[in-house]
């Protein structure tokens, strides 16, 4: 069975294996006070290009959100998201967990639009009992989007320029981070991720690490007694270097100045890309627009039965009595052949299917 569920399938890079074998004895302070974790905040900076950007390691993905949402958020502020956001429909209501509510705005493929958010906040502030509702704090987004969009540098500084209008923080998941920045469609880098962001996170789970995110801070942006919220919401890991030596690993350059992380997502955005021209040129329906490792594609249900012996996706959404939405997705680890193994079955599926 080959799973194309998801993008966390697997363990971790091998190099990643190795220096945590390696390494293993190693005494050192605990909670991320080891020089493993130092030096992967050194290469984080240096690509954020901000010595003074303020850098901690957690666990996972709804961990940070939640984290870092609570940590933003005065008790009666809620936080504006895209209805399809990942924390307003895949975290179990962590956020609210923590009282503060998810304000929902219509997804354009998965977006957030600057439109949409301006007229809500003129809305929301144009009303005299706006004291009587749940004042939006901060805005949510997330690159790659769950539906594998990217927002462009435009894009992001017109929601940036609302939010700075408003006195709004503009907090970035980054759970597919490296797989948006590695897009042929991508016309931003992470520095300037970090500029126009007041918070963000570097995901290492779905990128090739076994676990871990790397929560960064603008410099203008105060995180004192961050800290004190990650060890309350139970994020602060006794062996901190765990984490440290995975982004460590990550984001130490090679002789010719690139590192693994990047590597990784490129390789995955390439195979992920090459699947969907060739499903297109096979008369496959996508679902939506994505330039990243995430790719949706309209099937018919007999056809992904047959599949089913031999493959998993992920379930999007049913389009009709006949035919499903799946999401098909590729890692850091999908092989060359592994592609071209599944193009192979759905064809001789197809085929099988049609001469009945």
């Amino acid at each position: 069975m080959k799973m194309f569920s998801n993008d966390y399938l697997e363990g971790a890079h091998e190099r990643i294996i190795e220096r945590l074998a390696a390494t293993n004895l190693e005494q050192t302070p605990g909670y991320g006070e080891d020089v493993h974790c130092e030096r992967a905040r050194e290469l984080i900076r240096e690509l954020c290009g901000d010595s003074e950007a303020y850098v901690k390691f957690l666990v996972g993905g709804t961990q940070t959100n939640m984290t870092v949402l609570s940590y933003l958020l005065r008790p009666h502020e809620g936080v504006i998201s895209a209805d399809t956001g990942h924390i307003a429909v895949h975290e179990s209501g962590a956020i609210e967990a923590q009282g503060h509510k998810v304000i929902t705005l219509p997804n354009h493929n998965g977006k957030l639009s600057a439109a949409d958010l301006k007229e809500y906040l003129r809305t929301y502030w144009a009303d005299e009992t706006a004291e009587h509702m749940v004042k939006p704090g901060a805005v949510y987004v997330s690159f790659s989007t769950e539906s594998g969009s990217l927002y462009t540098k435009d894009e992001l500084k017109a929601i940036r320029k609302i939010c700075r209008k408003y006195d709004m923080y503009l907090y970035l998941d980054g759970a597919r981070l490296g797989y948006g920045l590695k897009s042929p469609e991508c016309d931003l880098s992470l520095k300037d991720i970090y500029e126009l962001t007041d918070v963000f996170y570097i995901g290492g789970t779905k990128q090739g690490a076994l676990f871990g995110e790397a929560v960064v801070f603008n410099s203008s942006v105060s995180h004192k007694d961050f800290g004190y919220y990650i060890k309350q919401k139970g994020g602060l890991l006794a062996k901190g270097r765990l984490l440290g030596i995975q982004f460590e690993t990550l984001f130490e350059k090679d002789e010719l100045g690139d590192c693994l992380y990047f590597d990784l997502s490129a390789h995955a955005d390439m195979l992920a890309l090459r699947l969907r021209r060739e499903l297109l040129e096979d008369g496959f329906s996508a679902y939506g627009e994505s330039p990243t490792n995430q790719q949706f594609f309209v099937f018919p249900n007999k056809l992904l039965k047959k599949l089913s012996k031999k493959y998993t996706f992920s379930t999007w959404a049913p389009v009709d009595k006949d035919r499903t939405a799946v999401r098909i997705c590729i890692s850091w680890a999908t092989k060359d052949e592994d592609v071209e193994k599944l193009l192979k079955d759905i064809r001789k599926a197809v085929e099988k299917l049609s001469s009945r």
